[in-house]
């Protein structure tokens, strides 16, 4: 119970006392953007307990951006780590995790589950760019809500929807290392159903020798309003990868030739289909009901010549989710109620081979997980202008592994691993002045493990590490967002997430491992200031701290996690429809990749700065754009990534990332 009351007083005794006695005539509450994915639900962002950004259609059009990693990545908090220097194998990090970053962070389409079971990030490229209408990035805790991985934050991209008469859109870009991307969609709406098709065709050829990727996609939305009371929304998506892996390198060989390859012969393909189905009720009085129906499948083949190692995935996952909505006065005050349940059924199957062409099988291995998750949340109107929200979750899972060696069909290991889930959070959102807030955050979160950290198939092994366990941990923050000019707007948070058996790699004992008690804690500035129709600044710095809290790295840094990380640009509008905007990305140093006691040398800073001037025009039936992009202008030498050697056997290793890089396309809208 104290566990519970200490973070809620905190809570009090930040918010209380800016709270101007309750007199709503004081306080002019002006309503922002709707969110959907903090609360689950249609959301003013004011009301959220939450740091919350919105990128939005405008921001996409600007950006001159080729994939979502490259919308993201000038974020607060927010890193990305690559192999390539290229977006197919791009691996976030929010908050400062480190290694597997991305298990820590949910990223949905259109409220649908994105993260593979297995310690592969997300694949970017299977969102077509050109069909995001938003992304809403959510930091801190959402384990009550989504559960496993939501524990440093919450990405949905959310999709295009057609409105109006029918519409055609179509897209060209061309730039450094053999890049090409084109796009084309129809989007509109007749009467009770909307719809939008959309396909891409994007590709590179690479910055180092051996980083080509090629990438195909296709998307459909359809929403139809079957009555008054019900609505039915579908999507799919497609997506084929075809991308190669060119190794890591030495820092001697980097400094001799940073472009060559370090692996003669690896390369991967994905196929990636992915369907949802929607259908939302309005039930008047009794509130609403909608239910979320997801499939994902994932088709994986590999080839690690440097390993000699071939192997094929199939990966399905099936989600189902009811949700229920009552929104009802209590004691005079607005109150909204959420209570839903989650179920998934992940499987993967794995087979290995001794041979590029996949003629010998050599190993199978068989892994599934079945979760069933239940949540409530209340959000209840203490005043007009002070928000009180609870929440709690409790969610079961079982994973179940056999493996098999197909030489002597023996059975390596045949077992299965419950896991038990708990979360629990509570917060306040306190409304001032025109459209201010603050607000602090208290939750219990956890993940757990992936199918190949429960089941070790790869590497070392095989084995079924009964002893793993879930991750548990706590995560408090608290965060001021003003607006002292009517088109200044600063935000700040300041966050803590304590750990407990975080799971890693440790390349001793050859083996995934429950760590020490870490910390994760930093803060997260933003800000941005509008001047109509002359120029807007915006600008992020994040601090953080990670590192062990117990055992014998006490005290040591986590590695892969900067210290330091900023971004800013300005954007110039000039006559005629030109826009001008330069922009500068800078990331601390971080020690290397399972550097735990931090003896071995850092991944160095870097700053990258480009420069965007973009057009556009509308004629009579066609609206016309334009950009033209020279990323990392200054050619700077870096790399995103790196592990520390073993001693007698690898070197410390890094992967380095793209020069300067020149891009442009046009696109047309009619």
């Amino acid at each position: 119970m104290k566990k519970i009351l200490c973070p809620i007083v905190v809570i009090l005794l930040f918010v209380l006392p800016a709270l101007p006695g309750a007199a709503a005539d004081e306080t002019t509450i002006m309503m922002e953007e709707i969110v959907v994915t903090a609360t689950r639900d249609a959301e003013e962002i004011q009301r959220i307990p939450a740091s919350v950004t919105v990128i939005t259609a405008d921001d996409i059009e600007k950006s001159g951006a080729e994939s979502v990693v490259d919308l993201l990545e000038t974020l607060e908090g927010i890193t990305f780590r690559s192999i390539s220097g290229n977006p197919s194998q791009a691996s976030i990090d929010l908050r400062g995790f480190g290694d597997y970053g991305f298990a820590r962070t949910l990223v949905m389409l259109d409220g649908r589950r994105l993260n593979r079971p297995d310690m592969m990030s997300v694949n970017w490229l299977q969102i077509p760019i050109k069909n995001v209408e938003r992304i809403e990035v959510v930091r801190g805790a959402g384990s009550v809500l989504y559960g496993d991985a939501a524990i440093a934050g919450l990405i949905n991209v959310i999709t295009k929807r057609g409105e109006g008469k029918p519409g055609v859109n179509t897209s060209v870009t061309v730039g450094s290392y053999g890049l090409h991307d084109e796009g084309f969609g129809i989007s509109g709406s007749e009467e009770r159903l909307s719809y939008t098709f959309i396909g891409q065709n994007q590709g590179m050829s690479g910055y180092r020798d051996r980083s080509e990727f090629r990438s195909k996609s296709a998307a459909m939305n359809l929403d139809f309003d079957a009555s008054a009371y019900v609505t039915l929304s579908g999507g799919v998506s497609f997506n084929r990868t075809d991308y190669e892996m060119p190794g890591y390198l030495s820092k001697e060989e980097m400094e001799a030739d940073r472009k060559q390859a370090g692996n003669p012969d690896d390369d991967a393909s994905n196929d990636y289909v992915n369907v949802g189905l929607q259908i939302a009720s309005i039930l008047g009085d009794w509130g609403e009901f909608d239910l979320a129906l997801m499939y994902g499948k994932k088709e994986i083949e590999s080839n690690f010549t440097s390993w000699m190692t071939y192997a094929k995935w199939n990966i399905d996952t099936l989600g189902v989710s009811p949700k229920y909505k009552v929104e009802k006065k209590i004691l005079g005050q607005d109150n909204k109620l959420l209570a839903g349940i989650d179920y998934y059924d992940e499987g993967l199957d794995r087979d290995g081979f001794a041979d590029r062409e996949k003629s010998v099988k050599t190993i199978s291995a068989e892994l599934v997980r079945q979760s069933i998750g239940f949540y409530l949340r209340d959000e209840f109107n203490v005043f007009e202008n002070l928000i009180l929200t609870a929440g709690y979750r409790t969610e079961r899972s079982t994973v179940k592994g056999r493996h098999t060696t197909r030489a002597t069909m023996t059975v390596d290991f045949d077992e299965e691993k419950l896991h038990k889930g708990e979360a629990y959070e509570t917060g306040l959102t306190l409304l001032f002045g025109k459209k201010s807030r603050a607000f602090a955050k208290y939750a219990k979160v956890y993940r757990y493990p992936l199918l190949d950290e429960q089941a070790s198939y790869q590497g070392w092994g095989p084995l079924f590490l009964t002893d793993l366990e879930a991750e548990e941990g706590r995560s408090c923050e608290v965060g001021v967002d003003i607006r002292p000019l009517e088109n200044l707007k600063v935000g700040v948070t300041f966050y803590s997430i304590e750990m407990e058996d975080e799971i890693a790699y440790n390349p001793a004992t050859y083996r995934n491992e429950n760590l020490d008690d870490t910390r994760h804690r930093g803060v997260e500035v933003a800000l941005s200031y509008l001047v109509a129709d002359y120029f807007k600044v915006y600008s992020n710095v994040t601090c953080q701290d990670a590192e062990f809290r117990k055992g014998e790295n006490s005290g040591s840094e986590i590695p892969l996690v900067p210290k330091n990380m900023a971004s800013g640009g300005v954007e110039i509008y000039l006559p005629q429809g030109f826009l001008v905007r330069p922009e500068v990305r800078y990331v601390g140093s971080s020690y290397l990749g399972s550097d735990y006691d931090n003896s071995s040398e850092k991944l160095e800073s870097h700053t990258l700065w480009n420069l965007f001037l973009l057009y556009g025009h509308e004629f009579d039936s066609c609206e016309f754009k334009a950009f033209f992009g020279i990323e990392n202008i200054t050619d700077e030498k870096y790399s995103t990534l790196g592990y520390e050697g073993i001693a007698g056997w690898t070197t410390d290793s890094y992967y380095p990332q793209p020069g300067i890089t020149v891009k442009g396309g046009v696109a047309f809208n009619f």
